[in-house]
Order: structure tokens, then sequence, then C-alpha cells
């Protein structure tokens, strides 16, 4: 920072602490609207004050410490009925028709039990900066902490990160991790083991009989690193041969070299021997069963498959057996780990790993003899 911007903070933050010595109370909401200040640069203010014991943070304000007393006639944030304090989470999530609407599900449902309500917003994968639309729900001064799924891989993502770490309001990532700051501090987090998820799943192919197990993962998703990876695991770990099982990553259906990819994959299955596919997400693994069946491989007769996600696998003939990540767990714990954060600030920070579920249906069977 440099000497002005320095000048300009310090002029800023003595203001705050004269209008509560005078008021005993602050509301973010009236500060920036007399000083022209973002509510954002205020929050960041009001969290250094608090973190040098010069005020108590409260939602949508401040309010002196407790051995400070307020001058006559102010109305302290504790005397508010506690109906009228509880505000609103942000929460910014990358797709609003897949995956994401039973996590924003259970974010509400754990939001209204505790008398909160979610503020939504979307954005894409392909998104190269979430930083505007963050910086759109914290102008919402009822907005008291951040819930989001930011893109990691665009651009701007580690400045997102950085400038997140820095806003002075609890901020959650959900199935994102990431850390911040010159220490690379963790940021909260709540996620899916998704590795574990797919080792899961190779386990139960392996029980079947099935000797050589490949995997086809989407090339754009974050997931399917983790997937890939507990794919790898899973097979070292039942000794399967991972020297020339199939491992694609396939675009996104419909889009240019999808067909082609489709049959790179079960090209691959016959090349090789492989009886058994991890298939992410749902859309890629009923295509490729589809794809399968014209060309006269038979599931689960001639080859297994498990899909990872469950959004709509159990729709599909045969019903395909998946590996389902807890989503609606993932929206509540979210919101439970942010509302531990502003009823204790200082407590230490937490990463939340929730575990998958297996579900077996109809597209898996012992190999063919």
């Amino acid at each position: 920072m440099n000497p002005e911007s320095r000048t300009l903070a310090a002029s800023r933050r003595a203001s705050i602490l004269e209008a509560l010595r005078r008021d005993g109370v602050v509301r973010i909401s009236d500060l920036s609207e007399r000083m022209g200040v973002t509510a954002v640069t205020l929050r960041r203010d009001i969290a250094q004050l608090a973190g040098e014991g010069l005020l108590h943070r409260v939602h949508g304000g401040a309010t002196l410490r407790a051995a400070e007393s307020p001058s006559p006639g102010a109305r302290p944030f504790d005397a508010v009925p506690e109906s009228t304090r509880r505000g609103a989470v942000g929460m910014l999530v990358p797709s609003l028709d897949y995956y994401w609407p039973e996590v924003v599900r259970g974010a509400e449902d754990e939001a209204s039990a505790r008398g909160l309500r979610i503020l939504l917003r979307g954005s894409s994968y392909e998104s190269a900066d979430d930083r505007p639309q963050l910086e759109r729900l914290l102008d919402n001064e009822d907005v008291c902490g951040l819930i989001a799924a930011p893109s990691l891989t665009a651009p701007s993502a580690a400045a997102t990160i950085e400038w997140l770490s820095t806003i002075g309001t609890p901020v959650v990532l959900v199935e994102r991790v990431a850390t911040a700051g010159p220490h690379r501090a963790v940021v909260e987090s709540v996620v899916s083991d998704h590795t574990l998820g797919a080792a899961m799943a190779v386990h139960h192919l392996a029980s079947l009989g099935h000797r050589k197990v490949g995997v086809v993962t989407s090339e754009n998703s974050p997931t399917s690193p983790h997937v890939r990876r507990g794919w790898r695991e899973g097979c070292e770990a039942a000794g399967l041969d991972l020297a020339s099982a199939v491992d694609v990553a396939v675009p996104r259906p419909a889009t240019s070299g999808w067909d082609a990819a489709l049959d790179e994959v079960l090209d691959g299955l016959a090349a090789t021997g492989t009886t058994a596919l991890l298939v992410h997400a749902d859309a890629e693994a009923m295509a490729l069963v589809q794809r399968a069946e014209q060309r006269g491989v038979r599931v689960p007769s001639d080859l297994s498959v498990v899909a990872y996600d469950d959004e709509v696998a159990a729709l599909f003939t045969p019903a395909l057996t998946a590996v389902r990540p807890p989503r609606r767990s993932i929206g509540r714990a979210a919101v439970s780990l942010l509302a531990a954060r502003l009823q204790d600030p200082g407590r230490p920070t937490h990463r939340v790993v929730i575990t998958p579920s297996l579900r077996v249906r109809g597209s898996t069977a012992p190999p063919p003899a």
C-alpha cells in the first residue's frame, strides 16, 4: 500500500471510531453513504479495527467494545430484535442447471433453519473473472458472508482468491480448495472427497472380478483430476493393470470432436481388453452406453459402467451404477461453517471433507467369461 493509500485508510478508520464514540453503534450502509466509500472497503476497515481490539464487529456494522459505554440514547445492536439482526449469505455457483441446484437447496435449508437467507448468483465454468459478481453480492448490506465456487483456472483466479482473503467478510469455498497470502493460508472450504468416491467405484468393479478398469473424464470439469487420481489409486490398491487400461478425456457432449471421442474410447476397450469403465459424468456415461450398444457392446454383459455424479443416472436404461457426491450436505455444511465463523471470528480455519456414496444399479456385473 502506498503512503497516500495508508493515509486515507487511517483517516477512514479514525472516522469510524469517532462515529462509534459518538453514537455507540455504526452501520456500514450509513457509513458508506456518509463517507462515499464502498461497503467492501468499510468491512475491511472494521475487520482491522476489530483485530486491534478497538471495536466489536456485528452483522451490518460495529459496536463499541463491551468495556466501553455508548453515549446516552444510543441503541446498541444487542438491543435490536434478533430477527432483524440476521441477514443474508451471498452465494455464487458456476452453474444453475447441473450439479449445483442440489448444493444450493442444502444451503437454503440450513440457512432457513438459522434465520438466514441465500442470495444466489450464477457464474459459469468459463468465467474469466468472478470478482464482479462477488462484489455485487457484497454491495447488499444484508450480506454477512459469502459461499463461493469461483473458477480456479481463470487468469484472474489467484487475484480473486487474494481479494477474498482481505475483504473482512467470512468466506467459505464449496468444491474448491485454495490458499492466500504470503504464508499460503488455507481458505475455509467444504468439498466432496471425489478421489475417494472414484476409488470406491474401482473397488466395486474389482470385487466383481474385473481386472482392467478404465476411466473417462470430462476435459473441462474441475472434478475430473480428482476422479482420475481416485481411479489410479483404486486400481493400484486392487492390483489392477494400469499400463494399458483406457484413460481418455472427452469434450462436452455434442461439441466438436464428441463422436470421435466416444469411438476412441470404444476402440480402446476392444484393443486393451478393458471390461469396465468409470465415467465422469452422467451425460458422458449415458452417451457412451448408447454408442456401445450401437456397436454391439452390451451393458453390463460385455461392459460394466459406473457413472460419476448421479444426477440422472438412475433414470437411464439400464439404470447406471453411480457415485453420488453429497451435494445437499455440501450446501448445508458450507452454511454451518459460515455461521460458526460469524459466531467466533477467531476460530481456527476449517476444511470439511464429505464422503460420496456408491449406488449399485443395473450397469455393473461380473466380466464376460
